[in-house]
């Protein structure tokens, strides 16, 4: 193993409705701190408000990116890492539409690779949450066919298997996607009632991401942490304002 599998840890899952989703995405996108209020008339009339300003800083950051933003940032305030530390962020991604010629429709094979994105704790606590999906972004878009050769001719060089765990900590891994159509399946007890993964492969900083149950854009998160680091995490309002459930 690559991990201690007999570390404590602890798990949630924290969701996110599509209305939050929406107003994380709306904070990264416009570099500032939204935190919507019980009062959703206030809420409309703010998002109203930066919609229509000419000013505001407009990116390609996805709703998927803010997310991980958010996570990295408040994990990592949780874990009180020294600010030299150096955090890493880790996130899959497909590389069948950024290959040159692009891979074919019938490709049958597994056709991800990991990015990822360092920084020093101090810059990801203290920088806006901007900031850091800025970093997040900017890994993604240098992620080009060239980059998707390099690896596999790094690991046609040296093979070896993807190691999974949190060796330094102050490492976070996403895994699976809020895209797959997990709730479709029916296998003749009717629609799930949720969606988790099972024991393997699960120690602090390992994250994955499914599809919520309420449809619509709704994310709901696994999260496994260390037990004070959870405690921390459950603790912080800029995180936890967010969290619909």
């Amino acid at each position: 193993m690559t991990f201690n599998v007999d570390a404590p840890f602890r798990e949630r899952i924290f969701s996110f409705s599509r209305e939050s989703i929406q107003k994380l995405k709306a904070a990264v996108n416009n570099g500032g701190k939204i935190c919507w209020l019980e009062n959703v008339e206030k809420n409309v009339e703010l998002m109203g408000k930066l919609s229509h300003d000419t000013q505001v800083k407009t990116t390609e950051i996805s709703s998927f990116q803010s997310l991980c933003a958010l996570m990295w940032r408040s994990v990592t305030k949780a874990r009180d890492l020294e600010e030299t530390k150096v955090t890493t962020f880790r996130m899959a991604v497909n590389v069948r539409n950024r290959m040159e010629p692009k891979l074919g429709d019938h490709y049958f094979g597994n056709a991800i690779q990991s990015i990822a994105t360092c920084a020093a704790a101090g810059d990801v606590v203290s920088s806006e949450l901007g900031w850091c999906a800025e970093q997040l972004n900017k890994s993604v878009k240098a992620f080009d066919s060239a980059t998707v050769c390099r690896n596999v001719e790094n690991w046609e060089r040296e093979p070896k298997c993807f190691e999974l765990g949190n060796h330094d900590g102050a490492t976070l891994q996403m895994g699976s996607s809020p895209r797959f159509p997990m709730y479709d399946n029916d296998f003749g007890w009717g629609r799930p009632l949720a969606v988790r993964s099972g024991g393997a492969n699960k120690f602090d900083g390992k994250m994955s991401a499914f599809p919520g149950r309420s449809g619509g854009g709704s994310v709901d998160l696994e999260v496994v942490l260390a037990p004070h680091t959870m405690d921390k995490l459950h603790s912080d309002p800029e995180f936890m304002c967010y969290v619909s459930g």
